[in-house]
């Protein structure tokens, strides 16, 4: 079973890569966001759980967010693996999937880096801004806040996975095809 975690800074390409890898190899996409959207829209108990913290403008605890986590990965069915778009964000949430997955038998297979400068990080976000319908995406210093968040907060999950050698980095400036290759190369290198 294939277990990728598709990691980068917010605006990198990982949904748009997420979606052209899921086809190439076979595997489930799984992004946080399309997670709490479904979980919230069927009122699940998690779901019902993760909308309470939220109102109160609380994140939503690492258990609740991992309970989705494990319905999707357990409802899959037929799959080669899983890619993990925008999860795990923090040590705590590496660790759960770790112990997650060892549950399973498995183990993260590798962990893609799309390594993007952080000028045309705001540039794209920007422009996603305009049309994506997201207050957050048209705010240059709210992106660059969240760009900080990252560092400070999420890019300690790639140290976490370093030991492993299972950490590669993909140079995310390009085309998008450009990008999807070097990825793909990447990811064959940890499989093959």
């Amino acid at each position: 079973m294939i277990n990728l975690i598709l990691f980068g800074p917010p605006g990198s390409g990982k949904g748009t890569q997420a979606a052209r890898l899921v086809d190439h190899y076979h595997l489930t996409h799984i992004s946080t966001g399309d997670l709490f959207r479904y979980e919230i829209g069927n009122d699940t108990p998690l779901g019902r759980q993760a909308k309470a913290y939220m109102a109160e403008g609380r994140l939503v605890p690492d258990e609740v967010t991992i309970g989705m986590l494990r319905n999707k990965v357990e409802s899959s069915g037929d799959t080669q693996g899983f890619i993990f778009d925008g999860f795990p964000r923090t040590l705590p949430q590496a660790e759960a999937l770790d112990a997650f997955l060892a549950e399973r038998g498995e183990s993260v297979t590798g962990l893609i880096s799309l390594e993007v400068d952080e000028e045309e990080i705001v540039q794209r976000i920007l422009l996603r801004g305009a049309s994506s319908g997201r207050a957050d995406d048209n705010d240059e210093s709210v992106i660059r806040n969240r760009i900080s968040v990252y560092h400070a907060e999420t890019s300690p999950v790639k140290d976490h996975y370093a030991p492993t050698g299972r950490v590669r980095h993909v140079y995310g400036m390009g085309t998008i095809d450009e990008i999807t290759e070097r990825l793909r190369e990447a990811i064959d290198g940890l499989i093959g």
